[in-house]
């Protein structure tokens, strides 16, 4: 067997729990370290590794996350509470614990930016990744700043730019719904502003 010393790739948990190891393997995206070798032969006993799609590479596996990041940042992926800290605990129902619950499970793996077809054409798209951040945020009953976060993904290279293809979902290693959160977002959108211009239209009838 020749080994070759030089090959360069990353990795780290070994438990699909980091996201460092997403690669491209027999044309679908995946964490390398919960793939089964055997199960991934073709009929030839060939398997075919590369780097994730729609990403500069480094150097062989490794590729350029850089705006993967940089979309995830104009979300604002961080929770902004209230100034004021209430005297008691913030009350969040089981169903609200569970929509959070789903979409925190993400691990930053790149699977679903990297099979996004309009990602490929437009990579100014925010990316299914940091939509299903925005979600999180969003629907989180602390969170003071949605009105805001809504408008930050309602622009043209938002929510309304996906195309509900689906890839983001069959690539996730997760199991989880990145296009039902960008749904979901994208009705909060539209209704936001049917309610600004339904309220401009009532001041101007003042």
């Amino acid at each position: 067997t020749e080994i070759d010393g030089s090959l360069t790739f990353r990795k780290s948990c070994r438990h699909a729990i980091c996201g460092s190891c997403a690669m491209n393997v027999n044309g679908s995206n995946d964490l390398v370290c919960h793939r089964n070798l055997a199960e991934s032969l073709d009929h030839k006993g060939v398997v075919t590794i590369k780097p994730l799609p729609y990403l500069p590479v480094i150097k062989d596996l490794v590729v350029d996350r850089s705006s993967f990041w940089e979309q995830y940042k104009r979300v604002k992926p961080w929770l902004v509470p209230p100034e004021t800290v209430p005297e008691k605990e913030f009350r969040v129902s089981p169903e609200e614990v569970a929509a959070l619950h789903n979409a925190e499970t993400c691990i930053m793996c790149g699977a679903c930016y990297s099979s996004c077809q309009v990602i490929a054409m437009n990579k100014e798209y925010i990316g299914p990744h940091a939509l299903l951040k925005s979600f999180l945020r969003i629907i989180d009953p602390r969170d003071t700043i949605v009105g805001e976060r809504l408008e930050d993904v309602g622009g043209d290279d938002g929510v309304y730019r996906c195309h509900t293809i689906f890839n983001c979902i069959d690539a996730c290693p997760k199991g989880l719904n990145p296009t039902e959160a960008i749904e979901t977002v994208r009705k909060l959108a539209q209704k936001r502003v049917a309610m600004e211009e339904a309220r401009a239209e009532r001041q101007k009838n003042l």
